[in-house]
């Protein structure tokens, strides 16, 4: 690969990133774009490593790199990336995977010598290192066909309902399973959403909002249970703020009997804070890593209850989070695209800071200041120690 290649930079700027990921043992977070196409890379289980496999088990989520995306027809919503993504094409996401592999064997590519990751690579029966698409909304930029074409078709996706239907019917993919809603059939236990071919370290499910007219406000929960676990509190988290320096933690390792797991939520529309508030109740425990949750407040046509509205934005991430208590709260879809047609006459967006959004009145694009709110207060006052992430287009993250 070349040193022009667009994701070039992104490998290099990894190296440290992966080193530190070794040690201890974390899982990596990859912003492929500027919008909300995303790579989880989770280290498998010791046992799972021990004799050969690879590193990390890897999970691509809504997948859209290059070309234009259509709401149901161009004259309504024609859009294409305001700048071209880090990662250009499934290929070049390889390439990633494959890289990260070698660097966390300690290995050179240039010494000539295989890794565990590349003789699989090589010999494997799929011939990728991609191990599971997630496929969040049925809309393009979410499900976007072009892009999706290019993985191979042994690849496992799992998709919301309308998303499934519309992937099987391309004829391209071996396996296409429908995500269940977690909590719909009993007790809300992560280890009913492991299904096959998942291994069982390993559950997908879905959050959804009761009330929801665009059925857009959902979120993705991706939890596992890799026995590896770091220390981390709150404490720790307020008295030693994130600067973008890896911390060594301790690893801890879990008793036998230990169920719990680790979630990443994603909800690149946003969800109802009173619509997640199964995952604190859930046995056994989960601990939200991350919430992936925009800031813009993005509102289609009208005014007030006259608008429908497509991202809830920050307001809602705030009331989110609290009841989450996610280690991380990282920003997706809120990208602003370029694109032509009736929507772009009729979109509204609040572009919102994470600084805006935490003070008591935040100032909107139309620069107006809300009143001072005594229950917006109260929240932000509970988010102290939350780490607020933004990853740009091609930047990275350990989740320590």
């Amino acid at each position: 690969m070349s040193n022009d290649d667009p994701s070039a930079q992104l490998y290099t700027e990894l190296r440290t990133a992966v080193q530190a990921a070794l040690s201890t043992r974390r899982p990596i977070l990859h912003h492929l774009n500027a919008d909300t196409s995303w790579f989880l890379q989770i280290p498998r289980p010791e046992s799972a490593v021990r004799h050969g496999g690879r590193f990390y088990y890897n999970i691509l989520i809504d997948p859209w790199f290059r070309g234009t995306q259509t709401d149901f027809v161009a004259w309504f919503s024609l859009q294409w990336h305001a700048t071209p993504s880090a990662v250009g094409s499934i290929a070049e996401l390889e390439e990633l995977a494959r890289d990260m592999e070698i660097l966390t064997s300690g290995l050179r590519k240039e010494s000539g010598r295989k890794s565990n990751a590349t003789a699989e690579y090589d010999g494997g029966s799929q011939g990728t290192l991609i191990d599971a698409v997630v496929i969040s909304h049925e809309f393009t930029d979410h499900c976007h066909k072009d892009t999706l074409l290019e993985v191979c078709p042994d690849v496992p996706v799992f998709a919301t309902v309308h998303a499934a239907k519309l992937i099987a019917s391309w004829g391209h993919f071996r396996t296409v399973t429908t995500i269940d809603v977690f909590g719909a059939h009993g007790e809300p236990d992560w280890r009913g959403t492991s299904i096959p071919p998942l291994p069982a370290w390993i559950g997908i499910s879905r959050l959804l909002q009761k009330h929801d007219l665009g059925k857009l406000h959902s979120a993705l929960m991706i939890t596992f249970n890799n026995r590896h676990v770091s220390i981390r509190s709150k404490a720790s988290k307020a008295s030693a703020p994130d600067s973008g320096h890896l911390r060594h933690l301790e690893p801890v390792p879990p008793h036998d009997e230990d169920e719990t797991a680790e979630a990443i939520i994603y909800t690149p529309h946003g969800i109802s804070s009173s619509d997640v508030t199964l995952i604190p109740q859930a046995f056994p425990a989960i601990h939200v890593l991350a919430l992936l949750h925009g800031l813009h407040n993005v509102r289609l046509g009208g005014i007030g209850r006259a608008a429908m509205q497509i991202n809830l934005g920050a307001r809602n991430g705030l009331e989110a989070q609290r009841v989450l208590n996610a280690d991380y709260w990282i920003g997706t879809h809120d990208e602003i695209k370029e694109g032509r047609g009736l929507v772009g006459w009729l979109l509204r967006r609040d572009d919102v800071s994470y600084q805006d959004a935490t003070a008591t009145g935040w100032k909107a694009k139309d620069g107006k200041v809300g009143k001072k709110d005594a229950k917006l207060s109260e929240v932000v006052s509970d988010l102290e120690g939350t780490n607020w992430v933004e990853l740009r287009n091609g930047e990275s993250k350990v989740l320590m």
